[in-house]
């Protein structure tokens, strides 16, 4: 057999290429997806040495947007999905139309065809998907009402995408290019005699999309979730994951042949359906590893087109094109939130989530210069304005989060000028928590501090607040910090890893910290700062293998609790009150490890 195939040297090379230089990227206190970048231009045709095979990458790539997004929807449900369409529908449509009439100008100016300049806005107008999805997730947002509406956000701009992707042809006519004419209009046209025109191409494509979303709505949701539970009840744990991928796969590409829908877009909706299973949790679980992988290489995908003379050759037309999708669009996005009389943080978010490019823009660009549309000078500002702007992103939140405050400092200063309007109770609560208000360091000493307010952290939680012991909780959902706070539990809404979050608990006095949530690279991370801060404070964690008990006490941890043997020990016990009257057991790791059994509450069904 072969070893030298295509498809193992590209997949091979990528990895191999982007772990080194993310790893170098993360050293430098870089995001990670710029080394997966420079990864990708080094095994492009650009440079010298390996090309990986340009035509499998992509497709390599897509696998990875169709998995992210099957695990979004199976955290979005379709009542977040409605909750956002006031602003997502409207929001979406007039930043897509600015953002394309700033391209069109752009390319006018340039001497391009009307339709190749319409090609290249529409290229600039739309977000990437897994840029704006891997940005929301590392900063705990996909939950929040501020990724919901990000997210809603995305997915109006892929419909309008799909739309665009059926007229393109129609305009290669318009345009002087040569594309062909929309398939099912052409049939019907010889069939029947019938011409369609662009109206009824728009007609039958919403037509397309509104019978596949019924379809999922109607049958989907019964059969998806009715056939992971029967897989479920096999008890093979290795079908699952395959029944996961089948069906986050399948459906993608069969809503991609039959209904012409976005891959994307088809898999969202999969994930969706399938939230409202209770094995969505686990679902998510195992598709997390494949979804990772593939989303790397989607990035080695995008710097494997880059040509990096462009920056010499082409700097103006690359400084207007990172304008527009950097500022024009960010601006717009901004302006648009605030006219919806949504808080700041809020319009910031989404202003940073939506200044880049990707994966729909590198399709709309090819199917442009195919159809002779759009010129390849186009095309490869389209991938140079992508990949400049998906490395500035990271620094585009980073400004957003220093102008907040001087925003918002501005805007108190302006209401305080004014006579202060009278609040009703309704408007109060519609406030998103923990969007608008300040947030000041708690006033608790000698308290317990608990990360994460999960299934672990609740327990943990409820007894503590039944002790009578001072304590306040950190979460990165607004849905649990709103119970939190109707329980009267003070609580502050963030990523325990960030320090500016932790400093808010008053670490210093603090007497001890539990971490219970259960990603260990994150506990570390929060037990080094915590006990930096108060060396003399308890820390509690948890962990799910030997070898992340090991890493958290090397950084801090005093107790480490493993759920398996907490498990083991409590079947132990049981047992041994039927077979012996006291039978001694030794677990191995001493009491700095694992509690005595008999100082742990009885666990409640």
């Amino acid at each position: 057999m072969p070893h030298d195939t295509p498809l193992i040297s590209t997949i091979v090379g990528g990895l191999v290429l982007a772990f080194i230089f993310g790893a170098i990227a993360h050293r430098l206190r870089m995001p990670p997806l710029v080394g997966y970048l420079i990864a990708g231009v080094l095994v492009g045709p650009h440079t010298p040495g390996y090309v990986a095979d340009q035509s499998l990458a992509p497709e390599l790539a897509e696998i990875g947007v169709i998995l992210l997004m099957f695990g979004v929807g199976l955290h979005f449900s379709l009542k977040d999905l409605l909750s956002v369409r006031g602003i997502a529908v409207p929001g979406a449509i007039a930043q897509i139309a600015f953002a394309t009439l700033l391209g069109w100008g752009l390319g006018a100016f340039m001497g391009w065809p009307t339709g190749g300049s319409l090609v290249f806005g529409l290229a600039l107008s739309v977000a990437s998907t897994v840029v704006l999805l891997k940005a929301l997730q590392e900063r705990r947002l996909v939950e929040t009402e501020r990724g919901r509406i990000a997210v809603g956000w995305l997915i109006v701009e892929d419909l309008a995408m799909v739309l665009a992707l059926v007229l393109i042809p129609a305009a290669a006519g318009i345009g002087g290019g040569h594309g062909p004419a929309e398939p099912l209009s052409a049939g019907l046209n010889r069939l029947l005699g019938l011409d369609l025109g662009v109206g009824g191409m728009i007609a039958m494509t919403l037509v397309k999309v509104a019978l596949f979303v019924a379809l999922m709505l109607v049958f989907g949701r019964k059969l998806i979730p009715w056939t992971m539970h029967r897989i479920a009840h096999t008890g093979s744990r290795e079908l699952f994951r395959l029944g996961v991928l089948a069906i986050a796969l399948g459906v993608a590409f069969g809503a991609a042949k039959l209904f012409g829908v976005s891959l994307a877009l088809g898999a969202f909706f999969a994930g969706m359906v399938l939230a409202e299973s209770e094995l969505s949790h686990r679902a998510a679980q195992e598709s997390l590893p494949l979804r990772d992988a593939f989303a790397v290489l989607f990035f080695v995908s995008v710097g494997m087109l880059f040509d990096p003379n462009i920056l010499i050759d082409k700097p103006l037309p690359i400084l207007a094109t990172i304008f527009i999708i950097v500022i024009g669009k960010s601006v717009a996005a901004l302006l648009i939130v605030l006219a919806f009389k949504k808080p700041l943080s809020t319009a910031l978010t989404i202003s940073a989530s939506l200044g880049q490019i990707g994966e729909f823009s590198f399709i709309l660009a090819a199917l442009g210069v195919e159809l002779g549309l759009l010129p390849e000078e186009g095309r490869d500002l389209i991938l140079a304005g992508a990949i400049i702007s998906i490395v500035l992103n990271p620094l585009l939140f980073f400004l957003c989060d220093r102008l907040r405050p001087v925003l918002e400092g501005a805007k108190r200063e302006e209401t305080a000028a004014e006579p202060a309007p009278a609040t009703d109770a309704a408007t109060a609560e519609e406030r998103p928590l923990g969007e608008d208000d300040d947030v000041h360091p708690t006033a608790l000493n000698g308290h317990a501090i608990l990360i994460g307010y999960g299934r672990v952290g609740r327990i943990v939680g409820q007894n503590l607040k039944s002790s009578g012991t001072p304590f306040l909780v950190i979460e990165d959902s607004d849905k649990r910090i709103g119970e939190l706070k109707a329980q009267g539990i003070e609580a502050f809404m963030g990523n325990a890893v960030a320090r500016d979050t932790l400093d808010l608990a008053n670490l210093s006095t603090a007497r001890s910290l539990a971490i219970a949530i259960p990603n260990a690279f994150e506990a570390c991370r929060i037990a080094e700062q915590a006990r930096s801060v108060n060396p003399s404070i308890l820390i509690v964690a948890r962990a799910h293998s030997d070898a992340e008990v090991d890493e958290l006490k090397e950084y801090g941890a005093d107790t480490v609790i493993m759920g398996e043997r907490e498990i083991a020990l409590g079947m132990v016990d049981r047992l041994a009150q039927v077979h012996h009257e006291s039978v001694p057991y030794e677990d191995g790791h001493g009491p700095d490890t694992i509690l005595p059994a008999d100082t742990l509450p009885p666990e409640k069904e």
